[in-house]
């Protein structure tokens, strides 16, 4: 089978497909008002999810992972999972989460073929975690990560949001959190969408801050696999974690883009950032396959070499929950 590569050279090993736009949480950045319908909440069925895990599988993508909204909001996530694991080629399959729920739901999801959990927890102060997210889960969403480690979860992964307020009271906490804990603490600037503006202009911050506090204290940069996402990482010999980093603002960093995005109702999404998509969904039925190979092959010609965020220009991006950010 042939492999997804862009008018760039970029090879596609990497698919980010959202389940459902909905999220029970209000965090500041995202959905400060909390989730509003904004039309038919008609999101993939499992079945058309199968279709379109088999056709990115069949050029090669090994690493599905499934997004919001928050995904574990819908009750046949477990199916979703067990469906991805057992399809032919893929070998790695995620949840981006905001852990609400995963104390309850961990031994399900890593039975059903979980490998690899990212839990976002954007502050480990109780008080500015209520602040941010809105509700007061922070000691339920720890447990559950602690017993996701018991159960030898391949890959766990933490996601905060860099913010003016957390450069402003420092690093030493998170830094605390993974020195007896094997996963990767990574930020990820705040970028902006067409929801945040105020926000953003308030609370970015450069990743350079963090990179000169890693720096400082003897952190070193590691390499990365083929198949991780932008995320780099660092390391430090008095820490069994590490510490990372996502900056959508440095220069060149969409040039090793890896990853295309499915929205939870059927449509191609070549960049997080971009206008529409290509919709996907009417050929999502089983004798459809060739007809939507050749769709995702000849989308590809139309992506870009990168964002334009640098003119603050986030595309038809409201809010991040909106496409599986």
């Amino acid at each position: 089978m042939g492999r997804l590569v862009d008018g760039f050279g970029r090879r596609f090993r990497y698919l980010r497909l959202s389940v459902t736009e909905v999220c029970n949480y209000r965090c500041t950045y995202c959905l400060p008002d909390g989730f509003k319908k904004s039309g038919a909440m008609a999101f993939l069925t499992p079945d058309e999810i199968d279709c379109v895990v088999r056709a990115f599988a069949s050029f090669g993508v090994a690493k599905l992972r499934l997004t919001g909204g928050e995904p574990s909001v819908r009750r046949d996530l477990v199916e979703i999972i067990a469906r991805g694991a057992k399809t032919p080629g893929i070998d790695k399959v995620a949840i981006t989460t905001n852990g609400w729920n995963l104390k309850r739901n961990i031994h399900a999801w890593r039975g059903a073929g979980l490998t690899n959990l990212n839990v976002s927890i954007d502050a480990l102060d109780p008080a500015a975690f209520h602040r941010i997210t809105g509700h007061d889960q922070l000691g339920e969403i720890i447990a559950g990560l602690d017993l996701a480690l018991a159960l030898d979860v391949p890959t766990v992964k933490v996601n905060a949001v860099l913010l003016r307020d957390t450069v402003e009271t420092g690093f030493d906490a998170f830094a605390d959190f993974v020195r007896d804990r094997p996963i990767s603490f990574r930020f990820i600037e705040l970028m902006r969408t067409g929801d945040n503006v105020a926000y953003f202009d308030d609370q970015h911050v450069s990743g350079v801050d963090l990179q000169g506090w890693l720096a400082v204290r003897g952190w070193s940069p590691v390499a990365k696999a083929f198949d991780d996402g932008p995320a780099t990482d660092y390391a430090h010999p008095d820490y069994r974690g590490r510490i990372g980093l996502i900056a959508p603002y440095a220069p060149g960093f969409c040039d090793s883009c890896n990853r295309l995005r499915v929205t939870a109702k059927g449509a191609l999404r070549l960049c997080l950032f971009g206008e529409l998509g290509v919709n996907l969904r009417d050929l999502l039925t089983p004798d459809q396959d060739e007809a939507l190979r050749a769709r995702i092959e000849a989308a590809l010609i139309g992506k870009p070499s990168g964002h334009r965020l640098h003119e603050s220009n986030s595309g038809d991006t409201r809010q991040l929950a909106q496409f599986g950010g």
